[in-house]
Protein backbone atom coordinates (compact mmCIF):
# COMPACT_ATOMS: atom_id res chain seq x y z
CA UNK A 1 0.00 0.00 0.00
CA UNK A 2 2.97 2.10 0.90
CA UNK A 3 4.50 1.71 -2.71
CA UNK A 4 1.23 2.69 -4.48
CA UNK A 5 1.01 5.60 -2.20
CA UNK A 6 4.24 7.09 -2.75
CA UNK A 7 3.72 6.21 -6.73
CA UNK A 8 0.43 8.16 -6.51
CA UNK A 9 2.62 11.21 -4.89
CA UNK A 10 5.12 11.05 -7.60
CA UNK A 11 2.99 11.07 -10.26
CA UNK A 12 0.84 14.14 -8.20
CA UNK A 13 3.99 15.91 -8.04
CA UNK A 14 5.19 15.58 -11.65
CA UNK A 15 1.39 16.65 -12.38
CA UNK A 16 2.05 19.91 -10.58
CA UNK A 17 5.17 20.18 -12.12
CA UNK A 18 4.18 20.69 -15.59
CA UNK A 19 1.36 22.61 -14.84
CA UNK A 20 4.12 25.52 -13.44
CA UNK A 21 6.07 24.36 -16.80
CA UNK A 22 3.30 25.28 -18.96
CA UNK A 23 1.35 27.62 -17.48
CA UNK A 24 5.21 30.00 -17.61
CA UNK A 25 4.87 28.80 -21.13
CA UNK A 26 2.17 30.51 -22.11
CA UNK A 27 2.66 33.53 -19.41
CA UNK A 28 5.91 34.03 -21.99
CA UNK A 29 4.51 33.54 -25.45
CA UNK A 30 1.85 36.56 -23.74
CA UNK A 31 3.57 38.82 -22.02
CA UNK A 32 3.00 42.60 -23.10
CA UNK A 33 5.67 43.66 -25.15
CA UNK A 34 5.52 40.44 -27.52
CA UNK A 35 3.52 40.87 -30.95
CA UNK A 36 1.21 37.28 -31.55
CA UNK A 37 0.96 36.16 -34.39
CA UNK A 38 -0.85 33.51 -36.85
CA UNK A 39 2.05 31.34 -35.61
CA UNK A 40 2.10 32.26 -31.67
CA UNK A 41 -1.88 31.76 -31.44
CA UNK A 42 -1.03 27.35 -32.67
CA UNK A 43 1.40 27.84 -30.00
CA UNK A 44 -0.80 29.61 -27.52
CA UNK A 45 -3.45 26.90 -28.46
CA UNK A 46 -1.11 24.02 -27.98
CA UNK A 47 0.06 25.46 -24.29
CA UNK A 48 -3.48 25.83 -23.15
CA UNK A 49 -4.77 22.27 -24.88
CA UNK A 50 -1.17 20.76 -22.60
CA UNK A 51 -2.03 23.34 -19.78
CA UNK A 52 -5.94 21.72 -19.52
CA UNK A 53 -4.25 17.94 -19.86
CA UNK A 54 -1.83 18.65 -17.02
CA UNK A 55 -4.99 20.01 -14.55
CA UNK A 56 -7.31 17.06 -15.68
CA UNK A 57 -4.29 14.75 -14.44
CA UNK A 58 -3.51 16.11 -11.44
CA UNK A 59 -7.28 16.64 -10.29
CA UNK A 60 -8.07 12.48 -10.91
CA UNK A 61 -4.47 11.88 -9.04
CA UNK A 62 -5.58 13.72 -6.30
CA UNK A 63 -8.90 11.96 -5.93
CA UNK A 64 -7.61 8.78 -6.52
CA UNK A 65 -5.11 9.73 -3.19
CA UNK A 66 -7.84 11.10 -1.41
CA UNK A 67 -9.99 8.09 -1.96
CA UNK A 68 -6.96 5.64 -0.47
CA UNK A 69 -6.48 7.88 2.37
CA UNK A 70 -9.87 7.59 3.49
CA UNK A 71 -10.48 4.03 2.90
CA UNK A 72 -7.30 3.72 5.29
CA UNK A 73 -9.42 5.46 8.46
CA UNK A 74 -10.23 3.43 11.06
CA UNK A 75 -13.73 2.30 11.41
CA UNK A 76 -15.48 1.56 14.81
CA UNK A 77 -15.85 -2.06 15.65
CA UNK A 78 -18.84 -3.27 14.97
CA UNK A 79 -21.12 -3.61 17.77
CA UNK A 80 -21.53 -7.42 19.34
CA UNK A 81 -24.50 -8.89 18.05
CA UNK A 82 -26.33 -10.50 21.38
CA UNK A 83 -25.85 -13.93 22.27
CA UNK A 84 -28.69 -16.48 20.33
CA UNK A 85 -29.68 -18.61 23.19
CA UNK A 86 -29.12 -22.39 22.00
CA UNK A 87 -30.70 -25.14 20.93
CA UNK A 88 -31.79 -27.64 23.57
CA UNK A 89 -29.21 -31.00 23.42
CA UNK A 90 -31.60 -33.37 22.04
CA UNK A 91 -32.35 -36.23 23.83
CA UNK A 92 -30.60 -39.40 23.80
CA UNK A 93 -32.21 -42.16 21.61
CA UNK A 94 -34.71 -44.69 23.51
CA UNK A 95 -33.36 -48.34 23.24
CA UNK A 96 -34.27 -50.41 20.59
CA UNK A 97 -36.86 -52.89 22.20
CA UNK A 98 -37.01 -56.35 20.92
CA UNK A 99 -39.78 -58.30 19.59
CA UNK A 100 -38.67 -61.70 20.86
CA UNK A 101 -40.63 -62.90 23.52
CA UNK A 102 -38.84 -62.99 27.18
CA UNK A 103 -38.84 -65.99 29.50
Amino acid sequence: MLSALLGMHDDLALAERSIDFHRDYLARLIHTERQIGRHEVSHLLDGSRRLAEAVAVRDVQAKSVTAVLQSLARVRAPAPSPPTPSLPVPAPPLPAQSTAHSR
